[in-house]
């Protein structure tokens, strides 16, 4: 006795409406993904590359109730101006000192200690950030 199939033979009406969708979703996805990756590549690229001038604080240092000496390196065009912004927080958490300090050196990085007043003991100082003022 033959049996008896409940499927198409293979190959001979082509592909189903399932395999066409799947193979579409698979090609939009595809596109899609690229197209993510590219703008957060161009995006980080854009910012990164946007940032002329940068620094870092290296060490800091409390010196009294109300002053906190900040040891800073500063990497930026040789014509460029720097400014950088360092602020300093009480051990509460309350910001006691910010101040904006100006590096217009003919250096490309720029190694300086400067010394921020606060309001009141300062447990710690950090760069908020720095950023170019023309040259």
């Amino acid at each position: 006795m033959a049996s008896v199939r409940d499927a198409r033979p293979d190959g001979r009406y082509g592909r189903s409406a399932d395999e066409r969708a799947d193979r579409k979703l698979k090609i939009i996805g595809a596109t899609l993904g690229v197209a993510l990756l590219g703008v957060v590549g161009w995006v980080g690229y854009s910012y990164i590359a946007g940032q002329d001038v940068s620094g870092r604080v290296i060490a800091f240092k409390v010196v009294s109730e109300h002053a906190v000496e900040v040891h800073l390196e500063v990497r930026k065009d040789p014509g460029d101006t720097g400014v950088c912004t360092v602020r300093s927080q009480a051990e509460d958490g309350a910001e006691v000192g910010r101040k904006d300090f100006t590096f217009d050196q003919r250096q490309k990085q720029v190694d300086e200690v400067v010394t921020l007043r606060t309001t009141r003991r300062a447990t710690n100082a950090e760069l908020v950030e720095c950023t170019g003022a023309g040259g």
